[in-house]
């Protein structure tokens, strides 16, 4: 089309004008320069180049079965466990695979002599130290606090306890953290769906009740942190004014299973049956959004059996992570708290 159109301004345009348009064309007939790229951008804040072997692990929580599951996912991917790990047991050291774990009880002066001799150590080696926290709730807060006294950079596994004093413990402190409520990249996609059509599409089940059934093993002490956080968007879905105080409603109406009788008949039929073996470690939700006149049901669910799932998903954290906290050692953060979308969106996943 340029071509054929400066035929034609060539035949009409006096003779004098003829180099100024031979530049003219020529210039327009020079490659464009490369259009950017729709692909989107990744998280540039990391240093990839930093290895699972230059990582360690400060696995608190231990022994639990959710600690020791973490601590083989991340050997699994070339990471390393530190020298001690905080617990709320008595007990001397745990062995995992091939690694001796010296057991500290958290909230006392050994625990405070404890990460500081790591930091020591890994500051020395030139290793980054990332601790890993699933513990109980009521630790939540003064495990965070421990972190931001000796500036250990966290991965938070453990739901319950007071989250925004957790935030505000890494808000206001020099380290980085990922908190959230699910480490399952499987299962944090699903909400990621799920609120991208609460927020395009609030009020699209405008009548619509919704019920929600979730089990875990009896040794869960709270309700579900993925749960009230798939019902918080739920309820943009029903009503598209769904305010902080209708979807606190919504979670006080959580129906929680933690009787191992009513677990393996699935609840009275509003659950699917647990395998006997896995009574000791699974999530089954369900949640359903039914029609005003009981026309039309809806039901969402997932259900894992075991805790594998989890584990890697805290051990992609944990890595993605310590790349962050490797990168700050050259350049100041923009970001310092983070969640498991963030780990997703990165593409630093096992």
């Amino acid at each position: 089309r340029v071509f054929f159109t400066a035929i034609a301004v060539f035949a009409m345009a006096p003779r004098r004008w003829i180099p100024c348009l031979l530049v003219a064309l020529a210039k327009g007939l020079q490659p464009s320069p490369p259009r950017r790229s729709s692909t989107v951008v990744r998280d540039a804040s990391s240093t990839k180049e930093l290895s699972p072997g230059e990582v360690v692990i400060m696995m608190n929580g231990l022994p639990g079965n959710m600690g020791k599951e973490v601590a083989a996912a991340c050997l699994r991917r070339g990471m390393s466990l530190a020298e001690y790990a905080l617990t709320g047991v008595e007990g001397a050291s745990i062995e995992i695979a091939s690694s001796t774990v010296t057991l500290v009880t958290a909230g006392t002066q050994e625990a405070e002599e404890a990460m500081a001799k790591m930091v020591s150590a890994c500051d020395e080696s030139g290793k980054t130290l990332v601790a890993i926290d699933y513990t109980v709730p009521a630790a939540t807060v003064p495990n965070a606090e421990l972190y931001a006294r000796h500036g250990v950079s966290f991965v938070m596994g453990t739901t319950g306890g007071d989250r925004v004093a957790l935030e505000r413990s890494v808000v206001e402190g020099s380290h980085l953290a990922v908190i959230a409520p699910n480490m399952a990249k499987q299962i944090v996609a699903m909400q990621a769906a799920i609120e991208y059509a609460a927020t395009e599409f609030p009020g699209a089940f405008s009548g619509y009740s919704l019920d929600v059934v979730e089990s875990h093993q009896s040794t869960k002490l709270d309700t579900s942190g993925t749960a009230k956080a798939v019902v918080s968007l739920l309820s943009k879905l029903i009503d598209e004014k769904a305010d902080d105080a209708v979807a606190t409603k919504a979670i006080a109406d959580i129906e929680r299973v933690r009787d191992s009788p009513a677990q393996l008949q699935g609840a009275g039929g509003r659950l699917q049956s647990v395998p006997e073996d896995a009574l000791k470690g699974h999530a089954y939700h369900t949640y359903g959004l039914t029609s005003s006149d009981e026309s039309v049901r809806f039901e969402l669910r997932h259900n894992v059996n075991g805790r594998r799932v989890y584990a890697e998903g805290t051990a992609d954290a944990a890595l993605f992570l310590a790349r962050r906290v490797a990168a700050a050692k050259h350049a100041p953060p923009t970001k310092r708290l983070f969640n498991m979308i963030d780990v997703l969106k990165s593409g630093e996943l096992g």
